[in-house]
């Protein structure tokens, strides 16, 4: 083990499975001589040449498209988007090329492919820069959708996606890049489509991907501070997703709070309590509540984009209220 960022867990999977696989190539804006925007692929143009690391034009939909092709033809690639707010010029390829081309042409071309970046708020970036945009790919059959919340996932859970033989959208919080955490050194593989307990715990459930499972972890400590144990799921793999592994925590707790990063209206939160409620209704003593972003644009202004996002308040308030302890 080893204690690195977020960012140096990101760049470890794909140089692995780069000098594993000569079929893997990294292709998007900034990605060589800039070593990336958020530095996630440094060193990668001098270890692997610029025939492997690609840097491109500011087009989404050209390169989105030329990763579709080479993936066809045979080849592995990475696509990054420098943030998936940008990906919204290349949806007709992710969406209509890339989930699409197994089932359209019989199992005759698939894609391998990942499209990867960073979602999710920053800082004071503003409403064009700041939104999770994970349920419009987590409902598109023929993607999977993968949310790594530390650097042991992250580094995990990419290298499983290059190897996967479907197109794999994986995105990264802007905001967990700088996190450092003790990863396995080497070849280092967490399967896709795996839930993992955080922490464990018998009151009440907590749900959530990406930057909010640390969210979740944080007010599970200030519950404990008022006598509620609360266990904290982490997803990981939003499609497909670990039902199981939830519904199994939900059925000891008795208990469900989901929270999101993103807006609440068609969230992945409303998917997730959907299924709690179809599956394990007889176990639950009460509602399942959600945590969400607010539904407006993300403001500019520091203290209203705090304002805007989930806090671990709410968090902790949703989980008293659940457990009956208002």
């Amino acid at each position: 083990m080893a204690k690195i960022t977020y960012r140096e867990a990101l760049n470890q999977a794909m140089c692995n499975e780069m000098e594993r696989d000569d079929r893997v190539f990294l292709m998007g804006e900034e990605v060589a001589e800039y070593n990336g925007a958020y530095k996630v692929s440094q060193g990668m143009l001098d270890k692997f040449g610029p025939r492997r690391v690609i840097d491109t034009p500011i087009t989404e939909l050209g390169f989105a498209g030329l990763g579709v092709g080479a993936s066809m033809a045979g080849l592995r690639p990475i696509i990054e988007f420098m943030t998936w707010n940008f990906a919204i010029l290349a949806m007709d390829q992710i969406v209509n090329a890339a989930a699409k081309m197994k089932y359209m042409t019989g199992g005759q071309y698939s894609c391998p492919m990942v499209f990867r970046g960073a979602g999710g708020a920053a800082a004071r970036v503003s409403s064009q820069h700041s939104q999770a945009l994970e349920n419009w790919y987590a409902n598109i059959p023929g993607l999977k959708v993968v949310m790594p919340s530390n650097p042991a996932d992250a580094k995990g859970l990419l290298a499983a996606s290059i190897r996967d033989n479907d197109t794999v959208i994986f995105i990264e919080n802007e905001m967990n890049y700088g996190d450092v955490g003790e990863v396995p050194e080497g070849e280092y593989i967490i399967p896709l489509g795996k839930a993992d307990v955080k922490r464990a715990g018998k009151d009440v459930t907590l749900i959530a991907h990406s930057r909010m499972t640390g969210y979740a972890l944080a007010a599970a400590e200030e519950l404990a501070k008022q006598g509620i144990d609360a266990e904290v799921i982490d997803p990981r793999t939003i499609r497909p997703l670990d039902e199981a592994t939830i519904l199994a925590s939900v059925a000891k707790t008795n208990c469900a709070v989901v929270i999101e990063e993103g807006w609440r209206f068609a969230g992945i939160g409303a998917e997730i309590s959907a299924r709690i409620m179809e599956k394990g209704f007889d176990d639950l003593d009460a509602p399942v509540l959600r945590v969400t972003g607010k539904d407006v644009p993300m403001p500019y202004a520091a203290n209203l984009e705090q304002l805007a996002l989930p806090s671990v308040a709410e968090i902790v308030e949703a989980a008293r209220v659940v457990c009956n302890r208002n």
